[in-house]
C-alpha cells in the first residue's frame, strides 16, 4: 500500500470521531476542479510515507483516535487495500473510506468484510451531468448507480457529499440529485475552494446564501442536509 499524505490529526474527516486521514494517490476520474491534482497526476512529485513508519504511528496513537479516514485519489484503485484495511482494525481502528463510487463490488466485499465502518460518497452532479463533471467521457453510470443504491440500503453507515462548483452545478441539479438519492442517511453541500492544486480550469464557489438555498432545497429529498467548508 503507498501512503501518499499522512495527516495526524482531524475533528472533521470523520463525524463524530478523531482520527487521522491517510491519502492513497491515482485516480480514475479526471474532475476539472479536483482540488488533490498532485495525487491524481503528479505522483512522481510526492514522497510516499512508509507503511512501518504509519503504523508505529497508529501504535503511538492508541487512546488518543478513533479511526482512520482512507481518502484519494481513488483508494479502491490499490490492489492491496483488503490487506491495508484489516491491518488498520486490527489494531482497534475504524476505518472511513472515501470514493467516487466506481468499483461497487469492491465497496460491497469490504462492508461485508466489516473492514469498513463509515463510507463518504462523493455525488459528482445529476446523473445526466455525471460523466462531464467526472472529466470522463466514456464513464460507465451504472457503477455509480450502483454504489448509490448498496448504501441507501444501510448496509454500512454513510454519506453522500457533493463539492458544489458555480460552473458545473445549477439548483435544477440539485433537484436530480434529490430525486436520485432521495431519502439517503445524509448529504452534505461542500463549498468549492482553491487549493491552488487544481487540475484544471478556473472555477469558482457560491455564495453562502446560494449554498443554503441548495441546502434548503435539498432538506426536501434528504432530511439531514448540511454544508461544509464555510
Amino acid at each position: 500500500m503507498i501512503i501518499y499524505g499522512l495527516q495526524k490529526l482531524s475533528l472533521l474527516d470523520y463525524p463524530g470521531k478523531t482520527a487521522c486521514t491517510v491519502f492513497t494517490g491515482g485516480c480514475n476520474f479526471r474532475c476539472p476542479y479536483c482540488h488533490n491534482a498532485s495525487l491524481v497526476v503528479g505522483l512522481n512529485e510526492v514522497e510516499p510515507v512508509d507503511n512501518d513508519t504509519f503504523f508505529a504511528f497508529l501504535h503511538k496513537r492508541r487512546n488518543i483516535l478513533d479511526g482512520v479516514c482512507v481518502t484519494g485519489g481513488e483508494p479502491l484503485l490499490q490492489p492491496d487495500i483488503e490487506d491495508f484495511f484489516r491491518e488498520i482494525k486490527k489494531r482497534g481502528y475504524c476505518v472511513k473510506l472515501d470514493t467516487n463510487g466506481s468499483f461497487p463490488e469492491m465497496l460491497k466485499h469490504l462492508v461485508d468484510e466489516r473492514l469498513v465502518d463509515y463510507v463518504a460518497m462523493d455525488i459528482k452532479n445529476s446523473p445526466e451531468k455525471y460523466s462531464l463533471t467526472a472529466g470522463i467521457s466514456e464513464l460507465d453510470f451504472s457503477k455509480i448507480n450502483e454504489s448509490v443504491e448498496f448504501l441507501l440500503s444501510s448496509a454500512v453507515d454513510y454519506e453522500f457529499r457533493t463539492t458544489v462548483v458555480k460552473e458545473l452545478h445549477s439548483k435544477d441539479d440539485f433537484a436530480l440529485i434529490g430525486e436520485w438519492i432521495k431519502g439517503a442517511r445524509r448529504y452534505f453541500i461542500q463549498s468549492f475552494t482553491d487549493s491552488g492544486d487544481i487540475l484544471g480550469g478556473s472555477f469558482s464557489a457560491y455564495g453562502k446564501n446560494e449554498l443554503e438555498d441548495i441546502r434548503d432545497l435539498m432538506k426536501q429529498y434528504v432530511s439531514e442536509t448540511q454544508i461544509r467548508g464555510i
